[in-house]
């Protein structure tokens, strides 16, 4: 597998785990329990329609009335007289969430009874209920009970005169999420939410009808032309079941809808929710619109006393939808009447939301045709598919220190766009699978990069331990290992040693090549010693040339200290070497160079060799020797944070082919084997560079004088006292010294 197609890989797997996250029964759960809740909480609290009131049965209405806070003990005249006085002002429909299913007392259901039929738009809530069926004998001969669930019928008397009925059963969960706008297990029954709609849906009856009917003309054999051919629960059942058959006819219809620019706007408003009910799933999300009591509740006494009085106040009744029923205005009324829901909205009092307002709720999103919709499966697949891909590929991308608030940033993006759908148009997108995605690639990317440093390590020890072995490095604290590294180029941090013999040209020209041999390969032995004995590595050694590092994975101050005892020990060796030669003209004057930093480790053929700006940098500052008349010369890096070495600091230089100025400092030796005038020359060195860096040319001149008159031949002050003497500059001045020649 290509090193590229990898990282392809991971974050395709980060992406096919959110994606079978969210195909398991696991997803929904998660997303119902938390993402939706985290959404609800950012979004906040939104206007409910003013079409909408509840009128509650709470305390503070008992207590005003002298009545008990059950419901079911509260005289049906005081409804009777809610009902007329809400007709006279104008209601448009009258919703009662109390179960009418028992007689009481005769003159009261008889004034309820006659209430309910003047009005003529009170709907009444049925109970859902299970009925055992026929036993039957199976094959096995166990006998077996069959339930269907129905509702339960309501007193006749009440039935009778109602304009419909219907139950709004509420699933028993642990938090209400959705509801039911047909129960299938009860035969496709429509709830009273969606009988609700229908009915103010029946002044446009006709054109409903009409439309289908263009659509497809034998879609209407068995529906009725007008409303008063229809009865109500059977043209729902019967314009359900073309709907479910026939999906792609409501989305032709709504074309339809959108294409009459002329029409009434309620009346395409209604028809347009009308159609999306139809043509939904038997369960719509609820639209919260916030916490208890968000939709407009009057308290049931003010209602009454309101009524009672004639003291009518039009916009708070008139052409709106009102639901009566239990809803509690504190957590203790409640506790006392058991008709409330755990919700996202729910108080931290332990206030919840009521069943009447659940129910009032859930007909005010079919109105206002803005259920919570969750987005379809395959779309959502797609979106957390490259979601966890490109969060897993971030994290690979991106240093570790960086990866967390990369992740930050990618999920909060992700949520600000979740968010924002889910406020404009109810549009609910998977927010807690790619936070679980997030989490999966940001520890998988970790772990991957310590998997890779740790084989990184690993295989860079191998590569040194074939680097020992075949350049015959003495190392006896390391296991030496003969396998070969399956990587061709490894970066490494390491000290970079350079030397050059000055005068090898003139020295070829007059000596026989076996006498250059036998010299040579002396003098290599004499280099390879303090490289050695130091721990450091000869990459290559060519006629009177030599390379040496000293390898690490970061900036070790032991390496560095390694390479300069090596670079004083290499130098007093090849001193003595010269001291041996009978003949002075086979001296080997050794200029050494030194600099550290990156560098690449690269294997070609079988051997080893280091390339790089280090390398050249090491090369340009060995040459600076010939300039200046000096023996050892390193960069400021080189000597960074080191104790133990007497050095003098020439300051910058740009060398030949840089283009960055580089900090030239000489190595003389050890500090513990320094003599007085050597002290003493650094001192008096340091205070004249001052001087001419602060263009302080005079005393400049009689510092650099004083040291040439205790060191004739001090290069770096004959150096400096060149330029104080040639004409000093003036005005803009950088004291960066020039070398142009290798």
């Amino acid at each position: 597998m290509t090193k590229g197609l990898k990282p392809l890989l991971w974050a395709s797997l980060v992406g096919l785990v959110g994606v079978l996250i969210h195909l398991s029964p696991w997803g929904l759960i998660l997303e119902e329990k938390f993402g939706l809740a985290a959404l609800f909480q950012s979004r906040g609290t939104i206007p409910a329609p003013d079409e909408v009131v509840v009128i509650a049965i709470d305390q503070p209405s008992a207590t005003q009335l002298d009545l008990p806070l059950t419901p079911r003990l509260w005289p049906r005249g005081l409804h009777a007289q809610l009902i007329d006085k809400l007709a006279q002002a104008g209601a448009r429909l009258i919703v009662f969430d109390l179960i009418f299913d028992m007689p009481s007392v005769p003159d009261q259901d008889e004034k309820l009874a006659q209430a309910i039929k003047k009005a003529g738009n009170v709907v009444l809530v049925e109970r859902l209920v299970y009925r055992a069926r026929d036993w039957v004998r199976e094959e096995s001969s166990i006998q077996s009970g069959l339930e269907q669930e129905g509702p339960a019928p309501l007193w006749p008397m009440f039935a009778e005169a109602a304009m419909a009925q219907a139950p709004f059963p509420l699933p028993k969960t642990e938090r209400v999420n959705d509801y039911w706008t047909f129960k299938v297990s009860a035969g496709d029954i429509p709830t009273t939410p969606v009988l609700i709609l229908h009915i103010l849906a029946q002044p446009f009856y006709a054109d409903l009808w009409q439309l289908l009917h263009r659509i497809d003309a034998q879609l209407t054999k068995n529906i009725p032309a007008t409303v008063a051919d229809a009865d109500l629960e059977d043209t729902i059942f019967s314009l359900r079941q073309v709907f479910v058959t026939h999906p792609h006819v409501a989305s032709q219809m709504q074309r339809e809808l959108r294409r009459d620019r002329q029409g009434d706007a309620d009346k395409k408003r209604i028809l347009s929710a009308l159609l999306n009910l139809y043509s939904g799933a038997d369960k719509h999300y609820l639209n919260f619109y916030g916490p208890p009591r968000s939709i407009r509740t009057i308290p049931f006494h003010q209602a009454v006393q309101t009524v009672t009085s004639d003291e009518f106040i039009p916009d708070d009744f008139r052409g709106k939808v009102v639901f009566v029923g239990f809803s509690g205005s504190s957590q203790p009324e409640q506790d006392i009447v058991r008709d409330d829901y755990h919700t996202v909205f729910s108080n931290p009092d332990g206030l919840y939301i009521s069943g009447v307002e659940i129910q009032a709720t859930a007909f005010a999103n079919l109105l206002e045709n803005k259920p919570v919709k969750l987005m379809p499966g395959a779309a959502a697949a797609a979106i957390l598919f490259v979601f966890g891909w490109m969060s897993m590929m971030v994290f690979q991308l991106m240093p570790s220190r960086y990866a967390l608030l990369s992740g930050t940033v990618l999920f909060a993006t992700y949520y600000l766009g979740a968010h924002f759908l889910f406020s404009s148009v109810a549009f609910w997108v998977p927010v807690v699978i790619p936070l679980l995605q997030l989490s999966l690639a940001l520890a998988l990317a970790e772990a991957l990069k310590h998997y890779l440093e740790k084989r990184k390590s690993e295989e860079l020890s191998i590569q040194l331990a074939t680097i020992r072995s075949s350049l015959g490095s003495f190392y006896p604290d390391v296991q030496v290992e003969q396998t070969l590294s399956n990587h061709d180029e490894q970066g490494i941090y390491s000290p970079c040693l350079t030397t050059d013999v000055a005068g090898y040209t003139t020295l070829a020209e007059f000596t026989s090549a076996r006498e250059l041999g036998e010299l040579m390969r002396a003098y290599r032995i004499v280099l390879r010693d303090p490289i050695k004995q130091h721990q450091g590595h000869i990459m290559d050694m060519v006629a009177d040339s030599m390379l040496a590092i000293w390898i690490g994975q970061s900036d070790h101050v032991a390496l560095r200290a390694q390479a300069c005892r090596a670079a004083l020990d290499l130098a007093e060796a090849v001193e003595q070497f010269n001291r041996s030669q009978s003949d002075s003209r086979m001296w080997l004057p050794t200029r050494i160079g030194l600099h550290c930093g990156e560098m690449s480790l690269r294997r070609g053929d079988g051997s080893y060799n280091v390339i790089g700006d280090v390398v050249n940098t090491a090369n340009r500052i060995q040459g600076a020797n010939k300039v200046l008349h000096t023996r050892i010369l390193m960069s400021r890096e080189v000597i960074e944070g080191l104790d133990g070495f007497l050095t003098r600091s020439f300051g910058s230089f740009l060398l030949p082919g840089k283009t960055i100025p580089v900090q030239l400092i000489e190595l003389l030796v050890s500090q513990q084997s320094a003599s007085p005038e050597q002290l003493w020359l650094c001192r008096t060195f340091e205070r004249a560079l001052h001087a001419y860096q602060a263009r302080q040319w005079v005393q400049a001149r009689q510092d650099f004088a004083e040291i040439l008159q205790a060191f004739p031949g001090d290069g770096p002050s004959q150096f400096f006292m060149k330029l104080c003497l040639n004409d000093p500059p003036v005005g803009n001045w950088n004291p960066v010294s020039h070398i142009s020649t290798k």
